[in-house]
Parts: C-alpha cells; structure tokens; sequence
C-alpha cells in the first residue's frame, strides 16, 4: 500500500529509479537537483544563497486564534500597512460562549485592522480558513505562509507552509523567510481507488508509514505519478491538508486539466499554469502509494498515526482497542477510562461522528455520505452526526442539489463552517466517549475534555465515506468497503456572490486614518528583557512523553478565547500536562524581577545554590525540559505564553518540529538541544557566556548544573541559527529586535 525508498531516486520516463541504478554523471544529477518542482518554486521566491534561502511569499492568512497577537506584534515592531495580501478568517473562535464578548470582539478588532492596513476579512460562519484560500487564493507557481499548521494547497500548485505567528510578523515588516534548502520527497501515486475509499483513508496511510521514523520530517513532499490522474480535487486537496501530520515542511503537486477546471470554476482561470517536474528530476527519497489497495482506515487516539485498516480492527477489537486504552489510562492517572467497553456482541460502537473543517468538510465528502445515507437514519439512540460544509459556496451548492435536505432526514445536525470540532471548541464528546471524525487532529483531550476535572474522552480518525457507513448501521463502527451507494454525484457549482456580498476585501487599500477597535480583553504583548552576558535557568517543568504536542504546552479548544491577552492564556500553559507549571515559572520570574530591581539574586535563590555563585551580568529565568516538544499545530503560544512567564529557553533532545523551534527563538527563547540532560524540576542550570555563544553562531556550550547544592557539567547544543535568529535571541525577542531596526 505505501512503501519508503530511503535513498535518492529520479524520476525517468514516468518511473522512479534508484539512484545507484540512474547512472548519473555530476552534472546531470546537478540538472536533475533542479528539475523539481519544488526547487523552481523556491528559487522563485528566493533572495539568499543557494542553500540558505530566504523567502518572501506572495500572500499570508490568519484566523480569529493567531492575527490579533500577530498584528499587536507587528504593531509594536512599526506596522504602518501590509507590503502583501493578507486573509484574516473567522473560524476558530466563532463561538461566544466564553468569555462573554471576547471573541466577537476579536472580531470587531480584525475588521477595524483589515480596514486600517490593507487586508481581506471573511466574517465567521462564511468559510474555514483553508477552503477559503483554496477558493479565492491559491495560484499555481506560488507561495503562501499561514498561522495555522494546516496551510497546505500543494494539490492546487501553490507551496503554502503553515508557521507561527511572528514568521508572518515577518513578512508583514518585509523580512524574509529564513530556512536551509530541505529536502525533497517525492510521493508517486500509482493505482485507482475503490469505491468506498476516501482521501482521509490514503491520507492516514501516509501518516502512519511516514511519521514515527520521521522520514519526511520538515522536508517537501512532491506528489507525482499516473495515480494523481484518478483524484477529483476535494480528494487531492484532502491528501494534501493531512500532510502536516507527516511532520513535512510542505507540498506541492503536478497539475493538470481537474485543476484547471478547478480554477475556471471558481472564477480565476488566470491562476492555472501546468506543473510538472523535469525527466530526469532527482529526490532526496520517495515514498510509493498503491492506491488500489488503499482501504478504509481508522487513526485511534491519541494520534493520527495510530492508524490501522477498519478490517484490521474489526478483525482484532480488543486486543488492538485495549492499546489505546491503556495509553488513556495512563494520561488519565486512572483506570476509569475504558475503549473496550464500545466492544458488544463482537461489533464496536461509537457515541458520535463529525465530518467538518478543512479535511472533511468538502462537497465531495459530504455529497457521498449523503449517498451512503440516503432513506436510512442514524437512529434514535446515543449516536449523533454532525456535519459542517467548509465554507458558505460549498453549502449553498450541497443544498441546491438535495444534499443537506437529505442529510436532515437521517437524524444528521449540519452546522455552519466552523473548525471547533477540530480543535475542541465544538461537539466535545461526553466523558468515555468514542467520537470518529473526519477532521485532521485526535491529539489527547484536543477534542475538548479536561483532565484536570476527571474527564478524558476519545477521537479516532475516519474517511466521511465510513462515518457515513457507520451512522447508516445506527453507531456500529463500519467500513465503506462493506456499504452498496451510488457514487455517482451531482456537479459542485461555486458561487462566488457570496464572498463578494459579505467579504471585506481591503487587501491593498489601507486606510491609515481608521482607528483600531480594541475590546476590554485585547492586551499588548508585555516588555521581554534583553539575553544576559551569562544565564541562569530553573527547570520548572520536566516531560519524558516521546513527544509533546502544542497542544499539551497550550491547551486548545476554550482556552483560544483567551489567545488575545498573552498574561491571561499563559495561565493555562502545561495545564494538561503538568499543571504545577505555572505557578512554579511565576515564582522564577519574580525572582528575577527581584534581581534586577536589586542588583542581586534572591536568598532564595542564592541558598538552593550553596557554593555555586553566577557571575555579573547573568539573567535569570526558567526552563523547560522534554523530549521531543513541539508537535502538531502552529501556534506561537506554545512559546509566547512560557515567555510570558519568565521562560529563557527549552532544552530537548530534538524538536519535533522547525515551526516550534522558530516559535521559541521568535521569542528570545533559546532552543537548546542535549541527548542526556539527567534534570529534574528545582534543578539549576548555569549556561557561562552565552550572549558570546549566541553571537558568535557557536552551536555547542558546556553549561554548569548546580542540583542539591553538587555540581556537574552538560554539554548543550544549539544547532545552526541564521544572523537574524541571532539577534533576534539577544534583543529578547522579535519586538525587540525590530524596535532596535
């Protein structure tokens, strides 16, 4: 089904070939390094060095989590209007149940900035973020950069790569953005799909093949190969939205007369040119899909790679359901969580299914799992069905040809675009409860349960064709393999009215004299202080899991409405995860406030260190220690809010990945790498020099741990950082190196 070659390969007459059996000269392997698609898109935008490049991207977008703290940080770094086009969506906080006004008046704030800088603004409920730019902004050849880790429209030409917010704080101040070349991946489709067969099932294919062993990790997939010939486009940019689960950087794929169609559907046939790779291209590996024996598949929590064939399951339920249990019972603390009970008379069964956002939400998905649907019901007993059409065009069109009519008569809720049940800010399970979702995350409480309260509920991750299956045989977990339908759909027709009667497009109209509109909860970003001559660092939290999303360093779902005021949201950092956290970094920051209004440090500090004294000039803060942190979405506030709390740095043994990392350094965080740190929490750690260090591009410090009073030495690495990087650490922060500018 899905195979890794682990070494370079052309592409040659349609085929992949080994490079050992290529026989390639230098200078036609050189030829064929450049033959990519990948490669011309890049040197595009490309204003550095060959290998260290610096992009500028021809368009970014937000949505109501990330660009209130974006543009307060470009604000405060000098913002007087957009260089580029902008998008700000309204799709994550579009709910106001917490808080009271303080969504909408994020809202209210991000018209007020499209109006005054230059920018577009889609009002909530009228599209997700990444339908929306697929529809209205996604051009062969180009490149777009987003505040979400979910910014992928590879299948429609464009190279998008989803980052945190200060990388698009960049961009706004008409910096670049800074990478070494990755590596190119390419991903040859081979094969037709059966019926029944969605693109969420080759999607957790891809996943699981690839993830673990982090084969493709910030590297660019380049999707290739007569299978991709075989794809409607809701099934290519399906794929291609779950890529971000593989950990790559981004995606890009041939194109074709579906895209173009695509394009002249919606209004721009101006934004179609044909992609294709040279022959003979060269990649750095490749990963081979055999669509034809792609089957239904099923992500168990707590991880979009945990994923299986539903026959697989079907096959074995407990033995393979009582995994993921355990791994429940261990997050739980408890053994109150079970999965094996969905298990009756050999047959699973689930509480609830969701087909919605960027991944599921799309006509094709939801025109077949009417089909599948069609003259049954889901019952009238637990199980729920809730679907969200991806953007306003996309339901309009589904109600036109009977759809949504029909989807209402099984018992299904279809609801408004809205990326809530993604992220846990909608249809939050029951506790215990088993939700299968055709939605792109199934992260550990991502889905809305709150630990700290006794609740852990599960998501597994399906194809719509399945939920569907599964809500027609009234909550029994089912294949679509297994389910007679008609695929035979009606026409998708886009109509682009809608955007143009409730869109503000302002994007290249700033009207300076606008002023802001500011709700009582929006806060500025507060001061950060300059890295010290040397530092001093308090661990105060220590994570061994393998790895730890963003979601464990800030909790999504609710917690989002908080995302304006940075002191608020930093409340609930670690919450999930260790929730002594927090009180623990504010005693370290008082500290050393202590320290810089006195000269000294604390007694406090000073007795935990016996004999052990710092020199002169050194900043104190505290430090985080894990394994492997940084997984999953793209927000900044992972970093921030640990900053915001008197965070100096992470040490771990390997970032999960680049987006994390960029998040960290964006905000004077250094990120330290070491194999065998042996710390725990109280533990010191004295890093001598380290404004010389960081100055300077050394990538390795011995740095001095004082434990118990008893000291030893580690070796701490930092890995490659660009001049920008560098100065961005010392000033403490982007804000301040842009205010230095």
């Amino acid at each position: 089904m899905v195979k890794l070659i682990r070494q370079g390969v052309y592409y040659m007459e349609d085929k992949l070939v080994k490079e050992n059996r290529a026989f390639m000269t230098s200078d036609k392997k050189e030829k064929a390094i450049r033959g990519t698609m990948s490669y011309s898109i890049l040197n595009a935008h490309n204003s550095g060095d060959g290998e260290k490049l610096k992009i500028s991207f021809d368009e970014i977008a937000s949505h109501d989590i990330t660009y209130v703290g974006i543009i307060q940080t470009a604000k405060a770094s000098g913002l007087e209007q957009f260089p580029i086009p902008y998008t700000l969506t309204n799709c994550h906080n579009s709910l106001c149940a917490v808080g009271g006004t303080i969504n909408e008046d994020d809202h209210v704030f991000g018209l007020s900035a499209a109006k005054k800088y230059g920018a577009n603004y889609v009002p909530a409920h009228i599209a997700v973020i990444h339908q929306y730019m697929r529809e209205m902004s996604a051009r062969c050849g180009a490149m777009i950069l987003g505040s979400d880790s979910h910014t992928r429209y590879g299948a429609l030409g464009t190279m998008a790569i989803g980052e945190g917010g200060p990388e698009l704080v960049k961009q706004i101040l008409s910096q670049t953005y800074d990478v070494a070349r990755p590596q190119i991946i390419a991903v040859y489709l081979k094969g037709k799909l059966r019926k029944g067969v969605g693109p969420q099932d080759v999607a957790l294919a891809l996943v699981k093949a690839t993830f673990a062993s982090g084969f493709v990790k910030n590297k660019i997939l380049e999707f290739i190969g007569p299978g991709i010939a075989g794809l409607s486009m809701d099934y290519r940019n399906g794929i291609d939205v779950m890529t971000t689960e593989t950990t790559c950087l981004s995606t890009i794929w041939e194109t074709d007369e579906k895209t173009e169609e695509y394009f002249i559907a919606h209004g721009r046939a101006d934004a179609y040119k044909k992609l294709a790779p040279a022959q003979p291209a060269y990649y750095d590996g490749a990963v081979t899909v055999d669509l034809s024996k792609v089957e239904p598949m099923i992500a168990l929590p707590f991880h979009p790679s945990n994923a299986y064939p539903i026959r697989e399951l079907l096959e074995n339920p407990y033995e393979i359901l009582k995994k993921a249990e355990d791994q429940g019972r261990k997050l739980k603390g408890d053994d109150s969580f079970c999965l094996t009970d969905k298990i009756k008379d050999g047959k699973i069964y689930v509480e609830q299914g969701v087909i919605a956002g960027c991944a599921g939400g799309m006509y094709e998905n939801i025109a077949e799992a009417t089909e599948i649907l069609r003259d049954k019901s889901i019952g009238a007993g637990e199980f729920t069905l809730s679907v969200y059409p991806s953007s306003q065009p996309v339901y309009k069109s589904l109600v036109e040809n009977g759809y949504i009519g029909t989807l209402m008569q099984t018992g299904a809720v279809v609801k408004t675009a809205f990326c809530g049940p993604c992220f846990g800010a909608g249809d939050v399970p029951a506790n215990n409860g088993l939700s299968i979702r055709h939605t792109t995350r199934n992260f550990e409480n991502r889905e809305g349960s709150k630990p700290g309260n006794g609740q852990l509920a599960a998501v597994a991750l399906m194809d719509a064709r399945s939920i569907a299956a599964t809500a027609a045989n009234g909550g029994v977990l089912t294949s679509a393999l297994d389910y007679e339908y008609s695929k035979r759909i009606k026409k998708y027709k886009f109509d682009g009215t809608i955007y143009r009667n409730r869109v503000y497009f302002g994007a290249g109209k700033a009207q300076t004299d606008e002023a802001l509109k500011y709700g009582p909860n929006i806060a500025d970003w507060p001061e950060q202080i300059p890295l010290g001559k040397h530092l001093l660092m308090k661990v105060v939290s220590v994570l061994t899991d393998p790895v730890t999303t963003t979601d464990e360093l800030i909790p999504s779902g609710e917690t989002s409405s908080y995302r304006s005021n940075p002191l608020k949201l930093s409340e609930f950092a670690l919450s999930r995860k260790d929730p002594s956290y927090v009180p623990r970094a504010k005693a370290v920051k008082e500290e050393e406030v202590s320290r810089r209004n006195t000269g000294n440090l604390p007694e406090s500090v000073l007795k935990d260190l016996k004999e052990f004294r710092p020199d002169e000039g050194t900043v104190y803060g505290s430090v985080v220690v894990s394994v492997k942190p940084g997984d999953g979405s793209a927000r900044e506030q992972a970093a921030s809010c640990q900053r915001v709390l008197g965070g100096v740095a992470n040490i771990a043994k390997e970032y999960a990945t680049k987006r994390y990392r960029s998040n960290l350094i964006n905000w004077g965080m250094i990120p330290f790498l070491c194999e065998k740190a042996g710390l725990k929490v109280g533990d010191y750690v004295y890093v001598p020099n380290v404004k010389d260090v960081i100055a300077n591009g050394e990538e390795r410090v011995v740095a001095t741990v004082i434990s118990g009073g008893k000291t030893r030495d580690i070796a701490l690495s930092i890995g490659a950082l660009t001049e920008d990087e560098k100065k961005i650490i010392l000033a403490g922060c982007l804000i301040n190196y842009n205010k230095k500018k």
